[in-house]
């Protein structure tokens, strides 16, 4: 139902929960997203890329991922340590994969880059200052570019500080937010549906003169282009 509005919005990327434990969804959902996305091809905007969002402990869950047509895995670094985590961004990258690498802090986030990762995304940190400070002063190799991604964590509350802090993370350097939870707090509300929050989330707005519940803004800048956004 979702996969065609976050890509009407402007997402970049769907990540699907593919860990039915922990209330997710299953390795078939993944491929009905590649599908429904696949639709997509040749029209304006055009499909996006689906990640296997699953908590991998081994190959087979990251070949089962390409297997079901994601272009994209999740690595949780302090679950796998370096060994593990080199060994399965190089397996993931042979089979034609993205891997993106979740980290907490600072000294994780370098050594997941000095074993080659080269999309780390900032996980379980409330604290916007302690997210800039897993990015800040990373020594990276030379010629390699290393996108940061930012995770934006629910509040339990009515209001959209989730979207204000998508600003804050464009500014202090990030090149990407993941979201989750923020795009479900008002349902299928006609101003604060899932894409609005999107939209809210892209926009290029001022913190001073924009409220963060506005679908896009009317501050400062609030059309300009803010980065990607990973659902």
């Amino acid at each position: 139902i979702l996969s065609p509005s976050f890509r009407e919005y402007g997402a970049s990327a769907i990540a699907v929960l593919a860990d039915e434990r922990m209330g997710g969804c299953t390795y078939d959902d993944i491929a009905d997203f590649v599908e429904e996305q696949r639709r997509a091809k040749m029209e304006v905007p055009g499909p996006l890329m689906v990640i296997s969002n699953d908590l991998v402990v081994d190959e087979l869950q990251i070949a089962r991922s390409a297997a079901y047509g994601a272009s994209a895995v999740t690595l949780n670094y302090a679950l796998l340590g370096d060994e593990k985590a080199l060994e399965f961004m190089k397996y993931a990258k042979a089979i034609g994969m993205e891997s993106i690498v979740g980290v907490a802090d600072q000294k994780e986030a370098q050594s997941a880059i000095n074993a080659g990762a080269r999309i780390i995304n900032i996980v379980g940190v409330p604290n916007l200052d302690d997210k800039v400070a897993a990015i800040t002063d990373l020594e990276i190799p030379e010629g390699a570019k290393v996108c940061t991604v930012a995770t934006i964590i629910g509040r339990d509350d009515k209001e959209f500080g989730e979207i204000e802090e998508a600003w804050q993370c464009r500014d202090k350097g990030f090149n990407s937010i993941w979201v989750n939870d923020a795009l479900y707090k008002s349902g299928n509300s006609a101003v604060e549906h899932p894409g609005a929050v999107i939209s809210a989330m892209k926009a290029k707005s001022s913190v001073k003169w924009a409220s963060p519940k506005a679908r896009s803004g009317k501050g400062e800048g609030a059309r300009e282009y803010l980065g990607d956004i990973l659902m």
